[in-house]
């Protein structure tokens, strides 16, 4: 038994710009983190050690970017993956007969009201 019967005459659409941003995602999730994780550092660096109030609290804003910037990350690589499966060869389920079919030839079980 075969699951996926493609639809015959079903043209495929190439591939766009998301196979190229999917390709680039683990990219631009490594950097983007190092890049938001150097304003921590630096705050370490340039501030003194007694001042842990600023420390702390650049420690806080740079965690919460780079949680915001994970989130954006992936919900762009699933739009992308939906992207790129839409864009898939078309599947046709397997028909079953309707027992209570209406045919062409009889009448129809509704009335159209007002006329």
């Amino acid at each position: 038994m075969n699951f996926f019967n493609r639809l015959p005459g079903f043209t495929m659409t190439p591939a766009g710009k998301e196979r190229m941003l999917l390709r680039r995602l683990p990219w631009i999730l490594l950097l983007g983190t190092l890049l938001f994780a150097l304003p921590s550092l630096a705050v370490r660096l340039i501030v003194e050690p007694d001042n842990v109030l600023a420390v702390s609290t650049t420690d806080i804003y740079v965690i919460s970017l780079i949680v915001l910037h994970w989130t954006v990350v992936l919900t762009v690589g699933i739009g992308a993956f939906i992207v790129m499966v839409m864009k898939g060869p078309a599947y046709v389920a397997d028909a079953y007969p309707l027992q209570d079919a209406d045919t062409l030839d009889a009448p129809p079980k509704w009335k159209p009201r007002g006329r």
